[in-house]
This record gives C-alpha cells, sequence and structure tokens, in this order.
C-alpha cells in the first residue's frame, strides 16, 4: 500500500474516533429534558400545580419533572435515599431519584403542609380548613402504612432537634413531641401565624407575621427576637453556623444565633417562601418561579432561571 494512502487511512480512522467520543461526551452533559438522569439530583424544589424541579449544579440549573399530579406540592424531606413530597388532597409521593415519582396512600384528604425524618419515622403535618382552625398528624415508620392524629390546629411546618419533634402553625400554636404520636401545646405569647421551624446551633427558631422570631433551647420555653424587619417571615434554615430567613417583599435576613439578624439584598420584591442549604450553597424559592442561591453563607444572592412562573413552595437538598 502507498505510504500516503496509509498514513491518510490510519489519520482519518483516529479523527473518527475522537469525533465519536465527543460526540458521546457532549450528549452526557446534557440538563434541558425531562429524560436525562445522567447526572446526580442535588436540590429538588415543589410546589403549585404539581410542579417538581431538579437542580444539579448548586441550583443554578434547573429542570421540569413530571410528578404526575396536578396538586399543589407544599413540602419536601430527603430521607432513607430517597425524596418524599406531601401536599393537597393528601398526597404523598415518593422518588429515589427526582425524577420518577410513586404515589402513597397518606389515608388523609387534608392538605399536608410540611413533613420531616427523624428518629425513623416521617411526620407531616397538615392544615385542613383555614377558618376552623383543623389539621392533622400523620407519622409513618416506613412511608408507605400511616397513623393519623386529628389536632384542633391549622399547622404548617414541622422540624426536629434536642431529641424533640416542634410543629408550628396558625394563630401562634406550637406543638411538641418526644415521639411523634402524643403532643404539647406550648406557650408561645404571640398569636400571631407561625409559618416556618428549624434547629441549630442548639436552637429552635421560628418564624412569625410582622417580622417576629421566636426562639428556644427546648422547645418548651419560647422568647420573641425582633429582627429590624415588619414583613411576614414565611421561611427558615440553618446551614454552616448560619440562620437564614426569608419572606415576603424579597426579605433575607441571616444570623448567627437566632437572636441579632442582618438584613440582606435580594434583589427581587418577590414573595420568597422557603430556603434550603447544601454542599455550601443557601437556595431560596418564592413566587412567579423565583429561585436565588448564595455561595458566601447568605450575604449575597444571585437569581437562577427556573424555567417556570409557577409558585414554589418548598425545597431540600440531597446530603
Amino acid at each position: 500500500m502507498n505510504k500516503v494512502l496509509y498514513i491518510f487511512l490510519i489519520s482519518l480512522f483516529s479523527l473518527t474516533v475522537i469525533s465519536c467520543a465527543k460526540k458521546s461526551s457532549d450528549d452526557s452533559s446534557s440538563t434541558t429534558d425531562d429524560t436525562n438522569t445522567t447526572t446526580s439530583t442535588e436540590f429538588i424544589a415543589v410546589g403549585e400545580s404539581g410542579t417538581v424541579l431538579t437542580s444539579s449544579d448548586n441550583g443554578i440549573t434547573w429542570t421540569s419533572r413530571t410528578s404526575g399530579t396536578t396538586k399543589s406540592l407544599n413540602g419536601i424531606t430527603y430521607a432513607n435515599n430517597s425524596f418524599m413530597t406531601v401536599g393537597e388532597s393528601g398526597t404523598i409521593l415518593t422518588s429515589s431519584d427526582g425524577t420518577s415519582w410513586t404515589p402513597k396512600t397518606s389515608g388523609t384528604t387534608k392538605s399536608l403542609n410540611g413533613i420531616t425524618y427523624a428518629n425513623s419515622k416521617f411526620i407531616v403535618v397538615s392544615g385542613d380548613d383555614w377558618d376552623a382552625n383543623t389539621g392533622t398528624i400523620i407519622n409513618s415508620t416506613d412511608g408507605n402504612t400511616w397513623s393519623t392524629s386529628e389536632t384542633t390546629n391549622y399547622l404548617y411546618r414541622v422540624t426536629y432537634g434536642n431529641s424533640t419533634f416542634v410543629t408550628v402553625g396558625k394563630s401562634g400554636i406550637i406543638l411538641t413531641s418526644s415521639d411523634g404520636n402524643s403532643w404539647d401545646n406550648r406557650t408561645t405569647g404571640t398569636t400571631g401565624n407561625l409559618w416556618s421551624v428549624n434547629y441549630g446551633n442548639n436552637t429552635f427558631v421560628v418564624v412569625s407575621d410582622n417580622g417576629k422570631v421566636l426562639t428556644s433551647t427546648d422547645g418548651t420555653s419560647w422568647t420573641t427576637r425582633s429582627t429590624g424587619s415588619s414583613v411576614r417571615l414565611f421561611g427558615s434554615i440553618y446551614g454552616n453556623n448560619t440562620f437564614v430567613v426569608v419572606g415576603d417583599l424579597g426579605t433575607i435576613l441571616t444570623s448567627l444565633d437566632g437572636i441579632t439578624w442582618t438584613s440582606r439584598v435580594s434583589g427581587t420584591s418577590i414573595l420568597l417562601n422557603e430556603v434550603t442549604y447544601g454542599n455550601d450553597t443557601f437556595v431560596v424559592v418564592g413566587r412567579s418561579g423565583t429561585i436565588l442561591n448564595s455561595t458566601d453563607n447568605g450575604t449575597t444572592w444571585n437569581n437562577s432561571t427556573s424555567g417556570t412562573t409557577e409558585i414554589l413552595l418548598d425545597l431540600t437538598y440531597k446530603y
């Protein structure tokens, strides 16, 4: 064979291999469609009309997923290598990857608002009728079979810390439990609506109307704190030694101890519903599909494109 022709054929073969390898690599990096499963989900946001969004790059890029429901999804958590989201009409969905979702039977038709997992048990709190001020607490050890406890309180969020479950809701209600079955009503000193609760730095932090924050070390005795804000605060989280709370008019506040608070510039006037923390990043969700993220402990915030205008109500991180 002619030497020049031989070299040409070898070069052509090499370029073909390189081209195929590059195409395969480029294809695997796509994160724009619902069928992509090549990257690991880190954050999941849920909201109205069954909205589910996932992100594999610290809340910067988001992909819409099919949840299989049009019900509002109000709360979400990650536990036992699985995501679980709860919502309207007793809706419960689970997923191992954030892409494919399986419905579960909750045993109630009430609106499920908040969810947490601790001590080998899922705790879900609900509100049935805002005016009638009724709700339900359900719990499960496997996510399949649920036990129900009726309550005369509209409940919105729930967390766990210091060997105690704490749930909060309408008109200053706080209930605590050591086992998730029996609940005690605590005196808060406020009649404002309590929208979120989290635990960190040996402290429970609850956010309320009129910019108020309640703190407690044991879940039993509560102290009202001033944040310097007067707007409704809806969401809260503790991460990297910092409390972050969010609320109406794009409000974001940070604190190291839950007592002294600093206002941050969010760059938006949109109502912000919830915030979570993971992989050195705080991520916030709100109305009109708003998503913000911060990598400097909540000091500065960047806007992410969610691809939706639906109200986003909660989010979690895959630890």
